[in-house]
């Protein structure tokens, strides 16, 4: 990795007023920071001078708008519609950094990209109330300034990090008009009348709005955009579909690889899997749990760095993250050696049954909560038969009995984030109603902890999660993961088929 003139940003010549300051000053910026510690002792006037011409006209002016964006269209007019005559701010967020001068990987907040379609940082949508609605603007950084040597000499500038698209080609590709984001917050300060802001993205923002918002008033414009999620539109739907396909891929690729991982560690599954996200993704759209053994039970292991062994059972959990930011969610218990034990076939195959249990409660019109109670009470009926929890069922369910082995609910929302629309009302979500559009998961399990000593001694670090993603349809639902099989003797076949 190159080293940059500045962590803020570059090394200042032997005359830096001369060279940088004014140019800053000229522009109302912030002069560029001398970096400490670098190798070259300045920038000349003839080279800050030379740097500044040469270049060719790179504008983009074929550019079309983006695929979604008449559905961004559609969501800015919703939420239009519910607050008239408010000021709305959603920033897309700033960078973190990592350590000194590196930063994570940027990804804009979900409320922004939503509405937007854009992902880069610093971003902000306003829409300014008018008499009939709103009128929304978008705020980003222009392409990095030629004059001042920005582009070259800062460390967010083109030549370290890559072009921006100018203000122009951004309105083209978003459909919305576009300003310089580093004239709002002064804009903001000015402002008049009611404000509602996303908040915990844009501090700068924030500190802008301080006197104009309330925690109270945001928080509702925060669950407007998280319940606006509930239903998915088309174009959403095809996403979550894209990502699903390639997550089966993903899947794929572990299991012919499963024999590296033994060689190796959990740390091969994750790093197979992402493979496949990088290259037909943005990213992952979560840690991958890549659990083998005992390992299994833990619900969200991430560390990923045990062992992996002939004869234990590898429950991986990952999902692709497309480039617009819709992730799958999708979970398979596999035998590593290809073949399942027969205690170990005995629970896959409950939770197997209490899967699909709960993917035939998924309808328009049923309760959110009727797919998770058809999972639970499968389960507690097998808990109750092996001897492992004392009946009636009816009973161990009106305790919560069987959550010592199930632990966690049979699924949630989907979407833009793993757990989608957690903002939403209670009402909203988990007590309301599943309409045609909507995309969940449904994912029982069961796990017996290695320390358990409850249970026979040979169940023990044994975990086992089924998970896939539900669209809910007109006339009932469709498995987006279909294409992974789930059945104990479907998986062996098709395990052995990919080893060859």
């Amino acid at each position: 990795m190159a080293e940059e003139l500045t962590p803020e940003n570059p090394e200042i010549s032997e005359h830096p007023e001369a060279v940088l300051e004014d140019a800053a000053d000229a522009a109302g910026e912030e002069p560029i920071k001398q970096r400490k510690n670098g190798l070259y002792p300045g920038v000349s006037d003839e080279l800050a001078e030379n740097m500044k011409s040469g270049w060719a006209d790179t504008e983009l002016r074929d550019l079309e708008p983006i695929p979604q964006a008449a559905e961004t269209a559609a969501r800015r007019a919703a939420l239009s519609a519910r607050f008239p005559g408010e000021r709305l701010v959603i920033p897309a967020g700033n960078l973190k950094t990592r350590s000194n001068d590196t930063e994570y990987a940027f990804r804009a907040s979900v409320e922004y990209a939503y509405l937007t379609g854009n992902q880069t940082e610093d971003g902000v949508l306003v829409m300014e109330p008018e008499d009939a609605g709103h009128t929304a603007t978008i705020y980003l950084l222009p392409r990095s300034d030629r004059e001042n040597g920005e582009f070259w000499l800062d460390g967010q500038g083109e030549l370290w990090v890559g072009r921006r698209h100018s203000l122009t080609e951004a309105e083209k590709r978003y459909g919305i008009p576009a300003s310089d984001v580093r004239e709002l917050a002064g804009s903001l300060r000015e402002a008049t009348g009611p404000v509602r802001v996303v908040r915990g993205f844009d501090a700068g923002i924030e500190a802008a709005l301080t006197d104009k918002v309330t925690a109270e008033r945001d928080e509702e414009l925060r669950v407007f955009l998280s319940e606006a999620r509930l239903v998915k539109d088309e174009f959403e739907i095809g996403e979550l579909q894209k990502a699903v396909d390639s997550t089966v891929r993903g899947f794929e690729d572990v299991v012919k690889v499963l024999d590296r991982a033994e060689a190796t560690s959990e740390r091969y599954i994750e790093g197979t899997f992402f493979l496949r996200a990088r290259v037909e993704g943005n990213d992952v759209g979560y840690g991958s749990i890549c659990a083998a053994g005992p390992h299994a039970c833990t619900l969200h292991w991430v560390r990923n760095d045990g062992s992996v062994r002939s004869g234990d059972l590898l429950l991986l959990d990952a999902g692709v993250e497309t480039h617009t930011y819709y992730t799958a969610d999708v979970t398979r218990t596999l035998p590593i050696n290809g073949r399942y034990s027969e205690l170990q076939k005995k629970i896959y195959d409950a939770v197997y049954d209490a899967q699909e249990a709960g993917i035939a409660a998924v309808e328009p019109g049923a309760k959110y909560r009727d797919f998770h109670d058809a999972s639970q009470r499968v389960l507690a009926e097998r808990l109750v038969e092996w001897g492992l929890v004392e009946g009636p069922v009816e009973r161990v369910l009106e305790l919560g009995l069987q959550r010592r082995w199930t632990l966690h609910g049979t699924g949630h929302m989907l979407g833009m984030d793993v757990h989608d629309c957690a903002a939403a009302r209670v009402e909203s979500y988990v007590d309301g109603t599943l309409e045609p559009g909507m995309v969940l998961t449904v994912e029982p399990g069961l796990y017996f902890q290695a320390d358990d000593l409850t249970v026979p001694e040979e169940y023990r670090g044994i975990g086992v999660r089924i998970e896939d993603d539900i669209l809910v349809t007109a006339d009932g639902n469709r498995n987006l993961s279909a294409g992974l099989p789930r059945h104990s003797d479907e998986v062996e076949e098709w395990m052995a088929a990919l080893k060859g």
